[in-house]
């Protein structure tokens, strides 16, 4: 178990945060040099399916709240969740957010945005996914080992 005084994952910055800067960068450099990433007709259907797509995150945060734990990475966790989202990918909540950001960009037509969320992704991946996942190895051994074995990090 971890101490109570380093009892969170340490993650750099608030996920929801990570996406927005390159979002908003991107979005601020489309207004200022456009491109399209699809055909406008397409962009919509794409930009509405990712929106849709990206609404997985609700029951994920359902799931936290279930399980009577703090979904925000920077505060302890009480719980590992493994139910609802949380059985076809480790991280429900950020594949949400990705697809979000990519609703908005294809809705908006903008390349920009699209070639900055590597950045976020990254971001995501190194400081956020990989601190929590030391941090609920710490925390729950192997009942986390198991789970992370026979579910992706991803999708």
């Amino acid at each position: 178990m971890a101490s109570d005084d380093n009892d969170i994952p340490n993650v750099i910055a608030p996920p929801p945060l990570i996406y927005i800067v390159p979002l908003l960068a991107g979005l601020l450099l489309h207004r200022w040099f456009p491109r399209d990433v699809v055909s406008p007709m397409l962009a919509q259907w794409l930009g509405a399916a990712c929106l849709a797509l990206g609404l997985v995150m609700f029951p994920a945060l359902n799931e936290f709240r279930r399980a009577k734990t703090n979904p925000k990475p920077w505060r302890p966790t009480t719980a590992l969740v493994i139910q609802g989202p949380y059985r076809f990918t480790r991280n429900p909540m950020y594949v949400g957010f990705t697809l979000i950001y990519l609703g908005i960009a294809f809705w908006l037509n903008a390349l920009w945005p699209v070639l900055l969320l590597p950045v976020a992704l990254l971001i995501v991946d190194r400081g956020v996914i990989a601190r929590e996942e030391r941090y609920l190895e710490r925390k729950f051994g192997a009942e986390y080992l198991a789970y992370r074995a026979r579910v992706r990090r991803w999708l």
